[in-house]
């Protein structure tokens, strides 16, 4: 039995002129968090809808449990939520649950049971009210997502795939999500996710892979990947009347290559030969009063900038992704 639930190798997609993903290899273990991050127009969206089978890669292989995904019955093994929402409106909650489960070959009577585990789960069933009996369009933007995300899972898939699961939802229920990743992983899942949010992918994935105008550009365990960009990363806070005195100092480029303002501190990347105590020594000569200065492993949104570039997002943030 292969240790992988997903193993791309080689993987292209062109459409007309333009090169959607290009020769895209990678792996995905079972029972990991992965989250396969880039801008707008990255080719995150092709790549998952290659592992979907609704298209299909021009050259390279994708293989699902270390069996061909074109394989009879692959797919009912994953929950899929895309990035475009899509529900029956006039349909009644609890009627469009029980149809994906069926879809996916769940009995009636188990069906049900599911859906009420799920839908008091994420707070649609309560004592107060069962939202179940409700058609779609009475629900709330974030109601619908909830119910949405519940036919990703209704039929408990082995492989989960969320495609900008986080687009448009408030802080409660993107929390609700979170905690159902860490639980499905928890369960011996897999999950993989695409998003452009840095964040979310650095709090929740074990491993993530970079796409940038369909090139892998980068890919490995989140430790790991931190851990070999950390040697150069100083976290700096001062006092917010001394930003400005500090200015020309983050500005020496022979000292600093990159300051990122996170507004309560700034990442700051040396310079190549550059010394943290030299930096140190500097920022002090201005007077300011210096409330951090560490030595930090870089973030994800850092190491992002740095391997895809500022240019490259902006280019990214329209188009097929």
């Amino acid at each position: 039995m292969s240790d992988l639930a997903i193993d791309i190798q080689n993987v292209a997609k062109r459409y007309a002129d333009h090169v959607a993903v290009r020769d895209l290899t990678l792996a995905v273990p079972r029972g990991a968090v992965y989250g396969l991050l880039g801008p707008n127009g990255a080719g995150k969206t092709t790549t998952i809808r290659m592992i979907l089978n609704i298209i299909l890669p021009d050259s390279g292989s994708i293989a699902l449990f270390g069996q061909p995904h074109l394989t009879a019955g692959a797919t009912d093994r994953i929950g899929y939520l895309p990035e475009e929402r899509g529900l029956y409106k006039k349909m009644q909650v609890r009627r469009v649950l029980k149809f994906l489960a069926e879809l996916k070959g769940v009995d009636g009577r188990t069906a049900e049971k599911r859906i009420d585990y799920w839908m008091e789960r994420f707070e649609l069933k309560t004592a107060e009210k069962d939202w179940g009996m409700s058609k779609i369009d009475e629900l709330s933007r974030g109601m619908q997502q909830k119910v949405q995300f519940i036919g990703t899972l209704i039929h408990d898939p082995d492989l989960v795939i969320l495609d900008e699961p986080f687009s448009g939802l408030d802080p409660v229920n993107a929390q609700a999500l979170k905690d159902t990743i860490v639980d499905l992983k928890a369960r011996g899942k897999t999950v993989i996710f695409s998003t452009h949010l840095m964040d979310n992918a650095e709090r929740l994935c074990d491993s993530v892979c970079i796409i940038a105008h369909g090139d892998k550009v980068l890919d490995g365990a989140v430790a790991a990947v931190k851990a070999a960009h950390g040697t150069r990363v100083v976290a700096l806070s001062v006092a917010n009347e001394a930003r400005q005195q500090i200015a020309h100092v983050l500005a020496d480029r022979s000292l600093v290559t990159r300051a990122d303002d996170q507004n309560r501190y700034y990442e700051i990347e040396l310079a190549p030969g550059a010394d943290a105590q030299v930096l140190l020594r500097r920022v002090l000569e201005t007077g300011a009063s210096i409330l951090r200065f560490e030595l930090v492993q870089p973030s994800l949104h850092q190491i992002f900038l740095e391997k895809v570039g500022a240019t490259g997002v902006e280019e990214g943030m329209s188009g097929q992704g």
